[in-house]
């Protein structure tokens, strides 16, 4: 895969991390009420069936989450000047466009909001990559990079062929 077309899908997918709103501080209710079952009516939030496009913003953005912490360390443990720069040039291109497609996922009906908890396997490699360092750092956050694009390049692809909001098709790869 080239480097532009990595680039690229990193930065698309990044845009929906910076979508996460948090609930009022002092909205108690509504946070007691999602995660009680024993209130009639309320399914717990484990319960609640997400929508394909939900479901793509929280893959998209527990990749962006992970891409950045993957990065933000690299810019410290890295041993290649050139993986650095990679690293940062990442960071920075996922935050520019988690500012675009903050925009198409808060004006969905209803609206969007990505849950950017990584996956375990994501904290597992998270994890991995702070025992390591030097040059064994270095190949094994190119590979991470690399595996973390790929799936969200299959992710972006997916949802731009099947997705229900136009606003994060248009942000999505072309089919």
């Amino acid at each position: 895969m080239k480097h532009t077309t990595l680039i690229a899908v990193s930065v698309a997918a990044l845009a929906l991390a910076g979508c996460k709103k948090e609930a009022p501080a002092g909205d108690a209710m509504a946070t007691s009420a999602a995660t009680d079952s024993t209130i009639p009516g309320v399914t717990p939030a484990a319960e609640v069936q997400r929508s394909p496009s939900q479901v793509f913003a929280d893959t998209a953005a527990a990749s962006d989450a992970f891409e950045i912490a993957t990065s933000q360390l690299a810019t410290d443990k890295a041993s290649s000047a050139k993986v650095k720069t990679f690293a940062q040039q990442m960071i920075k291109a996922h935050t520019e466009s988690s500012k675009k497609l903050e925009s198409a996922a808060t004006s969905a009906t209803p609206k969007i909001v990505p849950d950017a908890a990584m996956t375990a396997q994501q904290r597992q490699v998270l994890s991995d990559l702070q025992g390591k360092s030097g040059a064994e750092f270095d190949k094994a956050y190119a590979a991470a990079q690399v595996d973390a694009h790929q799936s969200t390049l299959n992710a972006l692809k997916a949802y731009a062929t099947g997705g229900d909001v136009a606003g994060l098709k248009r942000a999505s790869p072309p089919k």
